[in-house]
């Protein structure tokens, strides 16, 4: 008989807590164990997230509440500098949840593993704290990663991604209005996630990001300076030598839109353009900022905790794979 694993999840009210519901509720081998929400407490969850049938309520528990609760293992979609209270009150706890975090906060300790499994799946080694990696984070890095020790002097990445990256808290970046035909740059020089790709690539990466007015989707154009003259064979041959077998990442010949991964659980890398020289390349990828930038890769994170295929539960080519 397959063994059933509770989850739990702490920060449901925004779009990828609306995500990782929907997709706990339809794995195969997971079960959602509570879901909480201060804004929401005390609110039926099918009430406000279409696609969940489940008799379960919002509840609003304090960090050592929460950790009390059963649960095999807990999902933190809080915002950055939030998550922290919930860990210590785990870790006061003992026991062995397992603890995976959709914030920054823990992206840059060396006790928690970094969950891209793409590229880090071999330092996995039963780890119960699990640092999801950022949305843009994650784009950046399975774009340049097949080049890392091709590249010569900063990497550029210009990103634009829709609206639902900046979250429900209402702000400039997240009003429709504001961002009708128009398109925001904001956090040009610093932003948390050119400090987490330059960290895990180990190269310095210069990240511009945008948003604009679609919803869903992130793009990024990179700008990449090579260390000696490459073709394009030889560029396009790498990718697909680095990323063959992996399901959710997808190298293509021309640039992938961002309009095509809106709702999909892979990320498109393409349009792969070089200079004269041949020491300047272009490339572009995509993901889905709510899915393979948060949700799809928190249960791709919770699968390999438990040991499960990496890919339960994870719609690939429209079709849900089994555990």
């Amino acid at each position: 008989m397959s063994t059933t694993h509770t989850i739990g999840l702490v920060g449901a009210r925004g779009y990828t807590g609306a995500e990782l519901v929907r997709l706990i509720e339809a794995h195969p081998r997971f079960e959602l164990a509570y879901v909480c929400s201060r804004e929401l407490d005390g609110r039926d969850v099918a009430s406000t997230i279409e696609g969940y049938a489940g008799g379960l309520r919002y509840s609003n528990p304090k960090p050592a509440e929460a950790a009390a609760l059963k649960a095999d293992a807990v999902v933190l979609a809080l915002p950055n500098g939030k998550a922290t209270d919930y860990v210590a009150a785990f870790d006061a706890a003992g026991g062995d949840t397992v603890l995976v975090d959709l914030s920054a906060d823990y992206r840059f300790d060396p006790f928690w593993y970094y969950g891209l499994p793409e590229l880090t799946r071999e330092s996995y080694a039963g780890q119960h704290r699990i640092s999801n990696p950022g949305c843009y984070a994650t784009a950046m890095q399975l774009a340049l990663a097949p080049l890392c020790d091709a590249l010569d002097g900063p990497v550029q990445c210009f990103g634009v991604s829709g609206y639902s990256g900046a979250g429900t808290s209402p702000s400039d970046r997240n009003d429709p209005e504001k961002l009708r035909d128009n398109l925001m740059p904001y956090s040009l020089v610093g932003h948390l996630h050119e400090r987490e790709v330059s960290r895990q690539l180990g190269h310095t990466v210069q990240f511009l990001p945008h948003v604009a007015p679609h919803f869903r989707g992130l793009t990024i154009t990179a700008n990449v300076p090579l260390s000696r003259a490459c073709g394009p064979d030889e560029i396009v041959g790498r990718y697909r030598e680095h990323y063959a077998g992996e399901r959710l990442v997808r190298v293509l010949d021309d640039a992938p839109w961002v309009s095509r991964i809106a709702g999909r659980h892979h990320v498109e890398i393409g349009g792969f353009t070089l200079g004269d020289d041949g020491r300047r390349l272009v490339v572009v990828a995509t993901l889905d900022n709510l899915l393979k930038g948060a949700a799809t890769q928190a249960l791709q994170n919770l699968n390999l905790a438990f040991g499960l295929d990496e890919l339960a539960g994870i719609p690939v080519d429209g079709t849900e794979t089994a555990a």
